[in-house]
Parts: structure tokens; C-alpha cells; sequence
């Protein structure tokens, strides 16, 4: 599998450098993902070609554009398994995705003594808006324990889920754990409780099938720029009869359905909640990443990472004094490695790999609190994507290896 997946590097062209002196191994996927020439491609013949306003123009331009914000919003709903293509929100991506659930769906349903559940492992994008739900409506915030090898613990959820539970919001894969959630058995706790189950998805759309229905996901949002697409492009899930329970967030543009001196009306979904222009051509360069992604096939895709992390995963454990934060198992993780060598800041150990042409990212990876629980200020992280090799595990561990000898003994 990776042999054949190898293929596709050459799509992306920005994988062809020279960085420090060494050619560019990227492993900072988690962060961001890098365009092949398809999304591009598309992205220019889109502004070259039919750039204009959506929605409201009757125009040969207008209607083109329209044409295609549209279908990219029909292959966001095959791709995620949707009910309907009005069940999917164009966003900026997560961030704004969860925020408009906390913000705008969550006070239709959380009073004074409800309950807001939520896990140490979240993104701060998925624990400050719950934070300020709570704080704004009178909730408690309450938290899922993790096992000790950073999983969720179970046992936990079904202790904390109960009748004052109103909301459950997880990820689907943690940034930082690499571990991959339960979804589907959480949100049949919370809806036995008749609360409703948000996910954050943007680690697992681009690395796994999802089929929000399966799931029973009642919102789930994700990312454009972590799978392929442009920045500034995101999607919110959400079925239909709770997005319809949603205040917009934003009013004005094509969100308007007629407007008085005194009230107004807005328009059917999805439409009601995209007030203003949308990211145009960010939509359509989504489209395309799930084109791509498509013509790949998403089981192709995980069972190329699983088979990057089983090699990487032995080696970096056979290194004296490195630390790896989650599962020890490869099986039980996705291509995230979040990892620490001893008394080495990792922001020392990210910018000597740099100097070898290795990109990892170094930080808190807005986890504060899950940096708290594993007792540690920041950590190292390597994530693998689709055009990632073998070559560049080997390159990885050997630029750590040569990183610890640096920083041991003063050279290189």
C-alpha cells in the first residue's frame, strides 16, 4: 500500500524542495495538509475563468460560480455520508463550525444546572466555546476521564453522561494522542439521555471514511486546508431539523429572504446560516481535495498511514530516553505522534530535525489542559499523511537520532 501511494507525490509540488540543505520531508500534516496540483488547478481556472458573486446573479459568470459553490457542497455530503445537501453549513473551518453550535445552537438548549460534557484531550476550539456556554447560561462543565494511555475512558463516560446532560462535544481523533474516539457508542449515551453529540472531526475526515449518519453524530464539523483543501473553508454538520432550531450567527447577503423597515425573513437552509459572501472558490477547491481524496479511496488512504506509523512507531521506541505520548500500540492510533526526548525543549529538538529538512510542528498544539494532564509544558509532533514514504519515516528517525547526539555530545 505504500508503494502505491507513493505514486501520488508527485502531485504535490511543494513536497520538491531543498530545505537547509536537505530535500523537504513534511510532517506537520496534523497542522496543515500541502495542495496537489488538482486543487490548484482548480482554484486558478475557477478565478480565471468564472469568478463572480453566488446565488444572486442571473449572468453566464454567476450562474457558473453557482454552479459549482453548489456542487461542491453535494460532494461534502457524499463524501461525509449526509442525509441532505442542506444539512451541510460552509464555514471557515472548525473552529467556526463549533462555535457557531455553542453559540448559537447551544442556548436553545442548555439552561441554568444543565450539563456540558466534554474530555481533557479537546482542542481548545472544542473546550473554550463550552467554557463560555457555560459560564454564560449558569451549566456545569464536566469532563471524561482518559485512561492512562491517553483513550477515553468509558467507564467514565457512563458515569458522567446522565440526566442533566444536555451536551457531548468530542473529537473524533485526538491532535495530539492519536487516539480515535467512539463516537457512535457516546452518542447513543448522551441521545439515551435525550442530549445531543457534537464531534470535531478535523482529524479524522481527511484520514478515515465517515458516515455522520452511522455515527449519529447530531453536528460535526471539520477543516478544508487539513485534507487536501484550501485555508479558510470549513463545513459544519448538523441534521436538518437542529440546524432549523439554529439562529443564524450572521445576518445579511444571501441568508435574506425579505426585509421590512422593522422584520425580516430568511431563507431555507442551508443558505440561512451563510450570511454574506462565502468563500467561493474555497468551497470549489474543497470540491476538488474530495475529488482527490475520492479517487484515492479514504480505506486506501488509513491503511497507508497505519502502515507508516507501524515502522515509525518500533523505531522512535528504541530510542533512549524518547517518550511517546498515547497508545504504544499502532494499531490503536492514527498518524500522529506526539512525542518528547528527555531534558530537550521540544521546540530544540523541532528546529535541529528543521535543520535536516524534517517540518514537525512543537508546542501545546492548543491542548493546554491535555499537556497538564500528561504533566508536561509542550510536546513534539510528527503526523503522516497520504504523501508520505518510508524514505521519510527513515529520514525522521534518523534526524532525531542525529538531534539527541547533537544535543549530548555538540555534534553533528
Amino acid at each position: 500500500m505504500v508503494n502505491q501511494l507513493n505514486d501520488y507525490r508527485c502531485d504535490f509540488p511543494i513536497l520538491d524542495q531543498i530545505v537547509n540543505d536537505e530535500p523537504l520531508v513534511y510532517l506537520d500534516n496534523a497542522a496543515t495538509t500541502q495542495k496537489p496540483q488538482a486543487v490548484i488547478d482548480r482554484l486558478v481556472a475557477y478565478y480565471q475563468n468564472d469568478n463572480a458573486n453566488v446565488h444572486r446573479g442571473v449572468h453566464t459568470l454567476a450562474e457558473r460560480a453557482t454552479a459549482q459553490y453548489e456542487a461542491a457542497r453535494t460532494k461534502v455530503q457524499t463524501f461525509i455520508h449526509a442525509a441532505a445537501s442542506a444539512e451541510v453549513i460552509f464555514t471557515k473551518g472548525t473552529t467556526q463550525s463549533l462555535n457557531w453550535v455553542a453559540g448559537s445552537f447551544g442556548p436553545t438548549v442548555v439552561e441554568a444546572g444543565d450539563e456540558i460534557v466534554i474530555s481533557v484531550m479537546e482542542h481548545h476550539s472544542n473546550l473554550v466555546p463550552w467554557q463560555q456556554l457555560a459560564q454564560k447560561t449558569g451549566a456545569k462543565l464536566r469532563y471524561i476521564d482518559l485512561l492512562p494511555d491517553g483513550q477515553l475512558d468509558l467507564e467514565s463516560a457512563r458515569q458522567v453522561i446522565g440526566p442533566k446532560t444536555k451536551i457531548v462535544s468530542l473529537a473524533h481523533a485526538s491532535n495530539v494522542l492519536g487516539v480515535v474516539n467512539p463516537i457512535k457508542t457516546i452518542a447513543a449515551l448522551v441521545h439515551a439521555q435525550g442530549g445531543y453529540m457534537v464531534v470535531d472531526g478535523a482529524q479524522a475526515v481527511p484520514h478515515m471514511m465517515v458516515d455522520v449518519q452511522a455515527l449519529d453524530a447530531d453536528f460535526y464539523a471539520f477543516s478544508g486546508h487539513k485534507m487536501l483543501g484550501p485555508t479558510g473553508i470549513g463545513v459544519l454538520y448538523g441534521k436538518q431539523a437542529l440546524l432549523e432550531q439554529m439562529p443564524p450567527v450572521e445576518y445579511g447577503g444571501e441568508m435574506i429572504d425579505f426585509v421590512g423597515l422593522q422584520s425580516s425573513t430568511f431563507k431555507e437552509l442551508p443558505w440561512r446560516l451563510e450570511g454574506g459572501t462565502p468563500n467561493i472558490a474555497g468551497a470549489i477547491g474543497l470540491g476538488a481535495a474530495i475529488d482527490y481524496l475520492t479517487q484515492i479511496g479514504m480505506d486506501h488512504i488509513q491503511a497507508h498511514e497505519q502502515a507508516l506509523v507501524t515502522m515509525a512507531l518500533p523505531q522512535l521506541q528504541a530510542i533512549d530516553g524518547l517518550t511517546i505520548y498515547g497508545p504504544q500500540d499502532a494499531a490503536q492510533r492514527t498518524g500522529v505522534i506526539a512525542f518528547n526526548l528527555d531534558n530537550l525543549h521540544p521546540h530544540d529538538l523541532a528546529t535541529a530535525l528543521d535543520m535536516e529538512g524534517v517540518a514537525v510542528r512543537a508546542g501545546h498544539h492548543c491542548a493546554q489542559p491535555l499537556m497538564q494532564w500528561l504533566n508536561v509544558a509542550a510536546t513534539a509532533r510528527a503526523s503522516f499523511y497520504l504523501y508520505n514514504t518510508e524514505a521519510d519515516v527513515k529520514t525522521f528517525v534518523t534526524a532525531i537520532q542525529a538531534a539527541k547526539e547533537f544535543f549530548q555530545n555538540g555534534t553533528l
